[in-house]
């Protein structure tokens, strides 16, 4: 039984018969056990698995715990256990319910919603403040959903940015455009799953007996109000206050620590010993962290007795000497490849390393920068998968098009509009057999100044330009050629796009589906694109190796992707896997290279944290838009305890390039790894005038 493997302290908080539980479970301590105990318990106590949900930071932290418990009650009983983040487990439920549900990634709907903004103009209003790019507001926007609870996003806006009130009426009526569309083509986003299932669960018996939630300190308030409303007999937290790193997504910390202030008879459990790191290491990390104000006490215990070696300060004369010092320190290593990790806290610093270890042969891989799913190829292919099953996705259909030189969002979605008319509401009867008699397919613009709408549609053009680029006669009749702004590039991408989704018809087997699409005229050219794109030099010349070496990289994809299609029979069942579990699934062997944000509850024999420098870690421009010293100072803690047996901490002291001298982070000064200094005063009487202002 898991529960016999439990210390003191899990045992008790495994077993506790309160109804709100708060298990403090800081880095190494055995939360996972804890956790995996507590359902043991449940079980043993005559609860039935479906009555159990567990909530996880990420799917594969659920799938690992369902495992675990697999183990001791078999996997019959284990998979009825409803486990997965707050936005598989609302997917799920909402599927239930509706089975048209469109799950699409916030970064794909950002196109949508840039389709939307660039339709309107600002050039009308006179004002000191620049206004926001589409992009910007849309991250705004979903800030503002995960963080504010009454408010509409127009009065949040004016609270919050009164500088922006001459745009207020423009910015919140591209919202409502926004997700009237989205409402239109049954799109939700990660922030939707939520919302609509807070709606569901206020008037659905979900059955649940008890309810853990995992990594609770990285909970949002509008995680937090799903709870609420789950309103469970039982509820089991656990989390570590200075392990909160997601302030940037809208993570309240507050939440965590207001537990017992919202359940008065909770109980809360502290795990002090730690299984992973060396006493050093531990040390140096808690010397560091226990200057942030303490919400609950704590005191960790070392458990570990075998001879250890401190923690060790690397420092270089400049920046880039630094990266390849790192690497050649790991190629002179015994650890194993896989048990080594670096560590980073800006991108550009892994692209350094990245560069030092490939100089020198040494494999690695990549998590927290552009991940495979992220990369604009991997993208393109899953948007074509997806309009192959669900042709109504007009966001896929945007993005595509995008590809096109000449076609932005908008006219992209002009596009798919006058297809859908063509087709009298399926794009692909659009495409093959068109509605001839309907001559202008485009929707006429609405006109309104005050909300930043302006007329720009020209009058329909010929399509005898396209006469001599060999389409299909039965192409060159559709009207949908007769778009002014097309061009002959454009019309080719429509054409290609056209002979690729004849070809796909009737196709069953996804990595079937993937091979055709990687292989087709389409993709060649939106290969050729994005190496051409990645290889331009500052001049505007074409860097022919490294275009050739891109394509390389792309074809790499193209068969991985293919690699991951070969276990499913199923297109629903890839294209689910691929858009929710895709930031769980890795790629690459050898050295890993992190963000902080991405090691998070990982951990390694050996761990170099790099760019160690006052600017950098901390990160002041992240801090100046709504970050802290504080947390800063968490993602520090959550790097440093990542180590088992060996840490580096790395800076150098000056950027060649930048011509910039740097001063070691404050938190070496804190470390003592650094003598404190005139200029570590300096750094302290900056923060503390900040915190007065």
């Amino acid at each position: 039984m898991p529960l016999t493997r439990l210390n003191e302290e899990q045992y008790k908080a495994a077993t506790s018969t309160a109804n709100q539980n708060l298990i403090i479970a800081s880095a190494g301590t055995g939360k996972t056990s804890t956790i995996v105990g507590r359902i043991a318990y449940l079980l043993a106590s005559g609860v039935s698995p479906q009555e159990i949900l567990l909530l996880t930071f990420t799917n594969k932290a659920a799938a690992e715990m369902v495992a675990r418990v697999a183990e001791y009650f078999g996997a019959d009983v284990a998979k009825k256990i409803d486990a997965g983040t707050f936005h598989a487990v609302s997917y799920r439920w909402l599927k239930k319910r509706d089975k048209r549900v469109v799950l699409k990634q916030q970064r794909e709907l950002k196109t949508l919603f840039r389709s939307v903004f660039e339709k309107r103009s600002f050039m009308h209003i006179d004002a000191d403040v620049q206004p926001y790019g589409g992009n910007h507001l849309y991250d705004l926007y979903s800030y503002y959903q995960n963080t504010e609870l009454e408010n509409n996003f127009e009065s949040w806006l004016l609270q919050n940015y009164p500088e922006h009130e001459l745009f207020a009426l423009i910015y919140a009526d591209v919202v409502d455009e926004f997700e009237a569309l989205k409402k239109e083509y049954g799109f939700l986003n990660f922030n939707d799953l939520l919302l609509e299932f807070r709606a569901m669960a206020k008037d659905t018996e979900l059955g649940y007996k008890e309810v853990l939630v995992d990594e609770y300190q990285d909970t949002n308030a509008l995680q937090g109000t799903l709870i609420d409303v789950m309103n469970p007999p039982s509820l089991f937290c656990v989390g570590d206050y200075d392990q909160s790193i997601y302030a940037f997504n809208g993570a309240d910390i507050t939440i965590i620590g207001s537990f017992t202030k919202k359940y008065p008879d909770a109980v809360v459990h502290t795990l002090t010993k730690n299984y992973r790191s060396s006493k050093p290491i531990l040390s140096l990390a808690n010397k560091v962290i226990e200057i942030n104000e303490r919400i609950y006490p704590k005191k960790l215990e070392v458990t570990r007795t075998d001879i250890t070696e401190p923690p060790k300060l690397l420092a270089f004369d400049e920046l880039f000497d630094q990266y390849h010092g790192v690497a050649d320190k790991i190629s002179q290593s015994t650890t194993a490849r896989e048990e080594i990790a670096v560590i980073f806290r800006n991108n550009s610093s892994a692209d350094g390393i990245e560069v030092g270890l490939r100089e020198l042969n040494i494999n690695c891989k990549r998590k927290g920068g552009t991940s495979f799913f992220d990369s604009r190829e991997v993208k393109a292919v899953l948007d074509l998968y997806t309009l192959l099953i669900n042709e109504s996705d007009m966001m896929a259909f945007i993005h595509l098009f995008e590809f096109a030189r000449g076609i932005g969002s908008a006219m992209a979605k002009e596009l798919y509009i006058a297809l859908k008319a063509l087709g009298q509401g399926s794009i692909f009867y659009g495409l093959y057999a068109p509605d001839e008699s309907l001559k202008n397919p485009f929707e006429k613009r609405k006109l309104n100044h005050q909300l930043g709408l302006f007329d720009d549609f020209l009058e329909l053009g010929a399509v005898g330009k396209y006469a001599k680029l060999g389409f299909e006669a039965k192409f060159m009749k559709n009207p949908i050629l007769k778009h002014p702004k097309l061009t002959k590039e454009s019309a080719t991408f429509l054409h290609n796009f056209y002979l690729l989704f004849r070809d796909l018809k009737g196709i069953k087997q996804p990595k079937t589906i993937v091979r055709k699409i990687a292989t087709s005229e389409l993709f060649k050219y939106i290969s050729d694109y994005l190496s051409t794109k990645r290889a331009t030099l500052k001049d505007g010349s074409i860097d022919e190796k490294q275009k050739e070496e891109s394509q390389v990289r792309i074809s790499r994809k193209m068969l991985l992707l293919q690699e991951l299609a070969n276990p499913y029979n199923e297109h629903e069942r890839f294209l689910n896997a691929m858009i929710l579990g895709s930031s769980d699934l890795t790629q690459g062997e050898g050295v890993n290279l992190l963000s902080v944000h991405a090691s998070k509850g990982l951990e390694y024999k050996e761990v170099y944290v790099v760019d160690l420098m006052d600017g950098r870690f901390p990160n002041r421009k992240l801090m100046q838009r709504g970050g802290s010293l504080d947390e800063e100072r968490r993602l520090f803690y959550v790097a440093v305890t990542r180590a088992k047996d060996i840490l580096y901490l790395s800076f150098a002291k000056y950027d060649k390039m930048k011509k910039q001298n740097f001063l070691p982070s404050q938190f070496l000064y804190e470390a003592g790894l650094v003598a404190k200094d005139e200029n570590y005063r300096a750094l302290v009487m900056k923060e503390a005038d900040k915190e007065e202002k």
